[in-house]
């Protein structure tokens, strides 16, 4: 019997992270309060300033919004390969290495998973998720591409270590390649 690989993310099974609780949700709120508060204050004294502040404000809460939804798989690794939100299934053949890579911000390390692909990415992907609706498309994505086929995806943000994701993903790699 031939399986079919999932159509949307809800589907994905397997190894599955999510953004973490905490920490992350805090500033959103309150860059989101204070563009508010700025909004009502520009607008009530007629103030463009203070306006355009605020939607530069709001825009910073609006494009960080998914860091809000907790709970929900962003990265993950399955039978098929890999999936991100927004990007969606990097098939086991195509990925030519995965490694975890340290990067230098302004004194602060923060870790990084590097997703080199043998494929070009349109090749790569089993099922394509770049097509967002039109209210999520400024929004964060928990990836970039980088150049020569690489897929960054910085790993700090979510609710389980770096090392542990990596260690994972690799193994998972291993394990389905055969």
């Amino acid at each position: 019997m031939q399986s079919v690989s999932p159509v949307s993310q809800d589907d994905m099974h397997g190894y599955t992270v999510a953004y973490e609780r905490e920490e992350l949700s805090f500033p959103v709120y309150v860059v989101g309060f204070v563009g508010a508060v700025l909004a009502t204050i520009g607008v009530a004294i007629d103030n463009i300033v203070l306006i355009g502040l605020s939607l530069c404000a709001l825009g910073f809460a609006y494009y960080n919004f998914p860091l809000l939804e907790t709970g929900k798989p962003r990265i993950g690794a399955g039978q098929y390969g890999i999936f991100a939100e927004g990007l969606g299934i990097l098939a086991w053949r195509s990925i030519k290495a995965i490694e975890l890579v340290p990067v230098d911000i302004r004194g602060s390390t923060s870790n990084e998973l590097r997703i080199t692909l043998e494929d070009p990415l349109d090749r790569a992907l089993l099922v394509d998720w770049r097509k967002r609706p039109f209210y999520r498309f400024l929004m964060r994505l928990p990836w970039t591409i980088g150049s020569g086929n690489i897929i960054r995806i910085p790993l700090d943000v979510f609710d389980r270590p770096a090392d542990e994701i990596m260690h994972s993903f690799s193994r998972m790699m291993s394990f389905f390649r055969r």
